[in-house]
Order: structure tokens, then sequence, then C-alpha cells
């Protein structure tokens, strides 16, 4: 009796048992929130393990409210076998289960996914999904989650491309996807936005009107950003008059890719999220760029930080307060949203991402042992771009997330897996390739004498000079870049040589297999 009677005194006190606020805390939060200097001045002073404890606070009482106020979030942990009436606030996660697409949001119609199962119409908007994994999914959000998001969003542009006037033409596609509209309102809070969508013609008839005084940023999917600097070359456009940063996101990118933008890019950064939890989880910093080029070159870093999985990933930094980070059993990033203001709670969310979380003392332990600074790496020469050194702030001390990416986006050939991001690395980092290649596609396709092979479809700007012994030399140069990057395929091609040599074809501009991009959002990666 005198137990259940504490518990239920700290609860009330925390404010878990009303359903309200960790009032000082939260207040707190809001306030320093609300400016950027307020904010970076608190990630910088605070101890990190701190900000870590608070932010698993935050999302256990989410997690606990959730549980009585969402009739979905109920319903499945009592299917799930879970004691509702039972749960305590405190160390309230490890007892929860993962939530998906499949086990979560196909079995539950939106509104039950809801808190109170309803919504307030005035404010509330419905982002729906790419539809990368098949299927296209909505996803309902309030007017405060929004604005959070979007304060969220200029913050991190202020942090990555400074505070002078900037003009952001925003090249994401415009709709009912979440990165377009959000994009847009979270920049007009840093500058000057135009937004265009993925329009070629437009983008360069703007930076013409406007002429080279200005800063730019131009934000949209990697690989459009690269179309768009090979059209203004065909074009005779005089790109290098023009100081532009880009900010990508939608998808993965090489550092074989950012070295390309960075011929024109004086600055190429990229954010990390999920329509299903928010577009702003994560984002690169300086930091977190020099550690990925860093480990690129060096095997040693790039063991110490990563571990044996042969891919590299990309790595971002994230505020533990709002987004509380796992890593499960299978390698897989889960993600609860701290925050008390999302319509649709997302607790232990999983989108099937693989990667891991390390916080910024053991990454500074580990460059220590392996004689590295982290807070002087941007003067390595390994992490220099095409131009020289690349854009440096001071570090700040939040914790870093790396992703691979989805566990099942790959190929397998004689019991190699081979991810898009292998064939990227090398395709963009081969002169023979990378200028000219505008998408591609992996694929096992059987040779004449039935034997499984990789194969690569090709879409290229200009065929020119591109024969039977053209498509040979770059199979071959594929081969032993792959043999470099990726270890299962070493092991692979050790024992089958002829079974891993790729199949490559190749493809005019929105033709064969690249018929129907157009009306993409994300081109396809895996055939």
């Amino acid at each position: 009796m005198l137990r259940r009677a504490a518990r239920n005194a700290f609860a009330s006190f925390v404010g878990f048992g009303r359903g309200i606020y960790l009032l000082p805390l939260d207040i707190t939060f809001k306030t320093v929130g609300l400016r950027y200097g307020w904010l970076r001045a608190m990630f910088i002073l605070t101890p990190p393990v701190l900000l870590r404890g608070i932010g698993q606070l935050r999302a256990e009482r989410a997690a606990w409210r959730a549980a009585r106020n969402v009739p979905a979030y109920r319903d499945l942990l009592h299917t799930s076998g879970v004691d509702v009436a039972g749960l305590f606030p405190l160390g309230i996660l490890g007892r929860l289960p993962e939530t998906d697409k499949s086990s979560y949001v196909d079995r539950y119609p939106m509104l039950e996914r809801c808190v109170g199962g309803v919504v307030p119409y005035p404010g509330t908007t419905i982002d729906e999904s790419s539809g990368s994994t098949g299927t296209p999914y909505n996803w309902i959000r309030g007017r405060r989650e929004r604005e959070v998001a979007h304060r969220n969003i200029g913050f991190f542009a202020r942090y990555a491309f400074g505070s002078a006037p900037l003009v952001t033409l925003n090249a994401f596609s415009m709709g009912a996807w979440a990165a377009g509209m959000n994009m847009s309102l979270g920049m007009t809070r840093h500058g000057i936005v135009k937004s265009i969508g993925p329009d070629i013609d437009k983008i360069l008839s703007t930076l013409a009107y406007l002429g080279p005084t200005y800063r730019f940023l131009i934000s949209g999917y990697p690989p459009f950003l690269k179309h768009l600097l090979d059209e203004g070359d065909r074009r005779g456009f005089p790109l290098g008059d023009y100081e532009l940063h880009a900010l990508v996101g939608g998808e993965g990118m090489t550092e074989e890719l950012r070295d390309l933008l960075l011929e024109r890019f004086v600055s190429v950064y990229s954010g990390y999220g999920a329509t299903d939890i928010e577009i702003g989880m994560a984002g690169e910093s300086p930091v977190s760029i020099a550690l990925r080029r860093l480990a690129r070159a060096r095997p040693d870093v790039r063991a110490a930080l990563f571990g044996t999985d042969p891919r590299l990933p990309m790595v971002f930094q994230y505020n533990p307060l709002i987004h509380h980070l796992e890593v499960n059993a299978d390698g897989e990033v889960i993600c609860t949203v701290s925050r008390l203001d999302l319509l649709a709670p997302r607790i232990r969310y999983n989108v099937h991402d693989s990667g891991g979380i390390v916080d910024f003392a053991t990454v500074r332990r580990i460059l220590r042992d392996v004689g590295c600074d982290l807070d002087r790496i941007g003067e390595a020469p390994e992490v220099h771009g095409p131009r020289g050194p690349l854009p440096w702030a001071r570090p700040i001390p939040l914790p870093f997330l790396w992703i691979h990416g989805r566990r099942d986006a790959t190929i397998s050939v004689m019991g190699a897996n081979i991810y898009p991001e292998d064939f990227e690395a090398v395709l963009y980092g081969d002169p023979g390739v990378g200028p000219r290649m505008h998408s591609f596609m992996i694929s096992v396709v059987d040779d004449e004498h039935g034997t499984p092979r990789p194969a690569v479809a090709m879409e290229l700007t200009d065929l020119d000079g591109v024969d039977d012994a053209w498509r040979a030399s770059a199979a071959e140069r594929l081969r032993d870049g792959l043999r470099a990057l990726n270890i299962d395929y070493r092991s692979s091609f050790d024992e089958f040589p002829a079974a891993m040599l790729p199949i490559v074809s190749t493809f005019a501009q929105g033709t064969g297999p690249f018929a129907g991009d157009a009306r993409r959002i994300k081109q396809r990666r895996i055939g």
C-alpha cells in the first residue's frame, strides 16, 4: 500500500499522472528553443549525459501518455500482452513493443492513432510519403508540431550556412509530400524562399534573373542537384559566378557524389528523417561530414567508429531532447518522439533503417586513440573537398547517429549482399561514368549460361562513344571498385569470378527501365 502510494505521488509530482508537462524543464526547453543562440548555448553548456537522461525521461512520459490516450496504441499494447493499467512511467520503454507500418499503421485507421481518437480540423495537414517502399502512406500533423519542425529546419540552416542573407530555391517535389512544403515554410525563417520544385529550367532562369550578387541555397534530392549542374554546364550557364550552397535529403548520398557537387557548391549538407516520423530527425554538421570523410580514407577510423559493415554510413547529429533513439538487436534504429504536441504519437517506431548511435565523448575518445583531434579534423587533408577545406564550425557536443539505409535494400549474388550505395560510390567516382550518369538501377540477371550475375542499368545523359567496348571497360572498373569496397563481393569474387563480373547496360534519358521516372519523386535503385 505504501509503495503504491509513493509511486502514485511521484508520478503526480513529475506530471505523468495528470498527463501534463514536466513543467520546469518543459518551460525551460520551450523558452530556450525560441532562439537559435539560446538553443546552441544550451547544447554546448549542458553535459551530454544530462541531455540524454532528460530526453529518455521525456520519451517515457510520451509513451505513458500514448498508452492511455491513443486508442490504437492502447489496443496494440493490450494485444501484445502489456498491462496498460499497471505501467509505471519510469523505465517504461523497455516493456513496450516496437511499432512500424505493418504492425501498427496498417492495422489501425488514422484517427485511432491520434490522441483521443480525434483531431482538430483548423491547422491540421496530411502529408503523403513518396511510396518508395511500394505504397504511399498518409501522415497527419497538427499546427504545433509543424511549427516546431519548421523552426528546427531554420535553426539547422542557420548553423550550417551561417547568418548572412540567403535565397533558398526549393527543388524538392511540391504538393502533398512532406519535404517540399515543410522545407519552404522552415526556410522562410531564414531568408527569401522560392518554391520551384524539381524544375531545372525555372531554377536556372531564377538564378539568371536574380544574378550572382546573392547567396543561394538550393534544396532537393541529391541526384537532382547533380542533374542541375550537368544541365547548367551543357547550356553554358555561368554557375561558377554564383555562391551556391546545397541542402539535400530524401535519400542517402555517397561522398563521391558530394565530391561532384562540391565542384560547384560551396557546401553540401544532408538532413535525415522519415515521413513516418519527422523530416528533421537529424542533420549533418561540419564535424559529422568530416568524420565520414575521414572514415572513408582511413580503414582504422571506419572500423573503430562503425564496425565491420562494408558500407560507409551517413553520419548525422541529433537532438536527444526531442528524439529518443535506440538500436535494436537487429541493428535497426528505433525512434520515440518525446514531444507532446504530436497528433499521432510515434512510440518506439522502426522505419527499418540499419545504423547506430554514439555519444560525442565516445567519438572524441575513439579518434584520440587513432591519433586524431575531433575539434580539428576539418583540417585533415583526407576530409577536404575538390576545392580545398570544407566549411568548418565549432563542433556541438550532440550525439551522433549513423545510418546505413534500409536493411532489405540489397541484391544478393553468390552469397554476397551488394547495396545501391556500393554501386553509387564506384559509379560516381569513375571519371568515365560519373559526369554523364543521370541514374542507375541494379538487379540480378542470368547471363547466356544461366548464371546469376549482378547487373546495372545506367541512364546516361550522353551516349557518344558508348558501345560494347565502353560497357565492357565500365564493367571491369565497376568490378574492381566493388572488390575494393565490399567485403562480401570480394569474397564471392575470389570463389566465383565469372559470376561476379557485372553486366552493364546503357540507356538514353527517359528510356528503357527509366521511362517512368519522370513521374517519380525518388529514383528507383533496385529493379
